[in-house]
């Protein structure tokens, strides 16, 4: 009786490594893309083309799309949106700055890039994998989920501004922060009174 015990644990054992193997290559591959912030966004534009180009040329999968459309539109929310919401929570620790004469604060995503990066690819991959099962496409007017995802962006996406606009913060930083040290006091003109 234990014997038969110990042999199926003795298989399961090599596949279960070889499982966790395959997990820590692919993470140590992953990590390494971490500081090539611009071949990463090329691949995942090369993969988002070679979906579109399956989508049309099949003409069909619709309602896959219009799915992943909704996805990466909540994604985008998450990087445009600050890790700490003003309206939502009050918190000891750091806020927008509200006013010009508050001290700056930088802003922290609620989605970091890499992670809208990681999900973003991974969508699409999955995406395009659901394009060769015929049980996905399911016969849709497609215009008028066009439509429709066209005015919940455009709704989504002017709260969204609207809510930048409010507390007055960007989302995005161009170029590097400069340091222009101390500004010159009327006080401190030059005179020394030695």
């Amino acid at each position: 009786m234990e014997g038969i015990r110990g042999d199926g644990a003795s298989s399961a054992l090599p596949l279960s490594q070889w499982g966790h193997d395959s997990w820590r290559m692919y993470q140590y591959y992953l990590d390494k893309t971490t500081p090539h912030t611009a071949y990463r966004w090329i691949g995942t534009l090369v993969i988002t083309a070679i979906y579109c180009l399956r989508v049309y040329y099949v003409q069909g999968f619709y309602i896959v799309a219009y799915g992943l459309g909704i996805y990466l539109l909540n994604l985008l929310i998450g990087f445009l949106s600050p890790l700490v919401d003003p309206e939502l929570e009050v918190t000891d620790g750091p806020l927008l700055p509200t006013k010009g004469s508050d001290e700056f604060k930088p802003f922290i995503r609620r989605l970091p890039e890499f992670k809208f990066w990681y999900s973003m690819t991974k969508a699409f991959c999955i995406a395009f994998i659901m394009t060769f099962f015929s049980v996905f496409d399911v016969p849709v007017f497609w215009p008028i989920l066009l439509c429709y995802w066209t005015v919940l962006f455009v709704l989504t996406m002017r709260r969204q501004i609207t809510h930048m606009i409010k507390y007055k913060y960007i989302p995005f930083s161009i170029g590097k922060q400069k340091y222009t040290g101390k500004k010159p006091s009327a006080s401190s003109s030059g005179f020394r009174g030695d």
